[in-house]
């Protein structure tokens, strides 16, 4: 295909593809599938290799958000029946970091839900930071803490933060049909506060909340105009107790173009695969290590993920290996401060509230032995709240 070969030559040389190349990716059909994936695939090894870099969410404060984000399990009049605890105190949170560096990740994302930090909080969070620093050599760290208000991201990057991450999440646009107690702009803002208070700034979307492919696209060139060094793709889960819970508009083709749109509009940033992989993407996950390289170890904020084992298996199994803890993680023009984070910003760094697969408590791989649902059904079965690790004296999924 031409346009696949127009593609692969502007993302190696890091230019922006058209709006409407862009579109039409999202556009292929199944019988292109492949040739978009192998053409997003060459993109994707240039600049990364055949690396995949390991993260690891910590839920430090869980639910009772006062935000109304339609898509969050922890939002505003949520009913979901998901874990609510408050802070972590910040032993607990790094004996949690712990258990995923042990597992291969060398980044961990501290989350904690509400609109933004107030100072004590920031003070708070500071604190933990430092703690898992001493405690674990070489960990990068991620805050994840909703909307910054002036100084406090300089604060965060004194204590030792690496990144901070606040998601789009959709086109500003539609925003306003998806969360009403605050603005795209002031999204803007927090990963514009953290660009300037150098940290890496971490900046993605939420696919599958109804939105038109030119959200999709819209959103994404938007991401590329902040420029941050990693961007999260999650898909929506549609958690039951929030507005989107019947919103099932994804399929794993679907997920594979919208990464590969990603990967072409933003070749040389860490694309990560964040909350909802193992629900949609399903047996397809493999394909999509062609695309994005980086993925969440193990359980999200509110939701069961892929037993970190199966993930390790995953990658090893598809030709890839895990990015090393002391590997730089971006390409050289990009490399500061070990770059890229990856999520939602108010569930928190790298995965959309509902995200997670519905594993059974022991781990073990997205699904179970009965017999497979068909394609056109919603994968209900798939999302399982989160009941193990942080804020539990249940072992952490890692």
């Amino acid at each position: 295909m031409d346009l696949l070969n127009t593609l692969v030559d502007k993302g190696l040389r890091r230019e922006q593809p058209t709006r409407e190349e862009a579109l039409a990716v999202l556009a292929t059909s199944d019988d292109e599938l492949l040739d978009v994936v192998a053409a997003a695939g060459k993109v994707r090894r240039h600049w990364f290799g055949r690396r995949v870099k390991l993260n690891y969410l910590v839920n430090l404060k869980s639910g009772l958000c006062p935000e109304d984000c339609s898509y969050c399990s922890q939002r505003l009049g949520s009913k979901a029946d998901i874990l609510k605890y408050t802070w972590l105190k910040p032993d607990e949170a790094s004996k949690a970091a712990a258990a995923g560096l042990a597992g291969g990740a060398k980044r961990v994302c501290l989350v904690a839900s509400g609109r933004g930090p107030t100072d004590r909080d920031v003070d708070r969070v500071s604190e933990t930071i430092k703690t898992i620093k001493e405690q674990n050599e070489g960990v990068e760290v991620c805050a994840c803490l909703g909307l910054l208000s002036d100084g406090q991201a300089e604060r965060l990057r004194e204590a030792g933060a690496d990144a901070y991450n606040h998601n789009l999440n959709t086109s500003e646009s539609t925003y306003g049909d998806i969360t009403t107690t605050h603005t795209y702009a002031d999204r803007v803002d927090t990963v514009q506060k953290a660009h300037a208070a150098g940290l890496s700034a971490c900046s993605g979307l939420i696919a599958g909340m109804g939105e038109s492919d030119e959200d999709l696209v819209d959103v994404v060139f938007s991401l590329r105009e902040l420029d941050p060094d990693s961007v999260p793709v999650n898909f929506l889960i549609p958690f039951e107790g929030t507005p989107l819970a019947k919103e099932w508009n994804l399929t794993p083709q679907r997920c594979l173009r919208i990464l590969a749109m990603v990967r072409f509009v933003c070749p040389d940033v860490e694309v990560r695969i964040a909350g909802g992989r193992e629900v949609h993407l399903r047996s397809m996950q493999p394909l999509a290590l062609h695309l994005a390289n980086s993925i969440f170890l193990g359980d999200y904020l509110t939701s069961e993920g892929q037993a970190g084992k199966a993930d390790l298996e995953m990658i090893a199994d598809a030709g890839f290996e895990v990015e090393g803890a002391g590997e730089v993680t971006l390409p050289e023009h990009r490399a500061h401060a070990g770059g890229g984070c990856g999520s939602h910003a108010d569930a928190g760094c790298g995965s959309h509230e509902g995200a997670g697969c519905g594993s059974h408590e022991g781990g073990g791989i997205c699904g179970t032995a009965a017999a497979a649902p068909s394609a056109a059904e919603p994968r209900t079965d798939l999302v399982a709240v989160r009941r193990r690790g942080a804020g539990t004296d249940l072992a952490p999924n890692a």
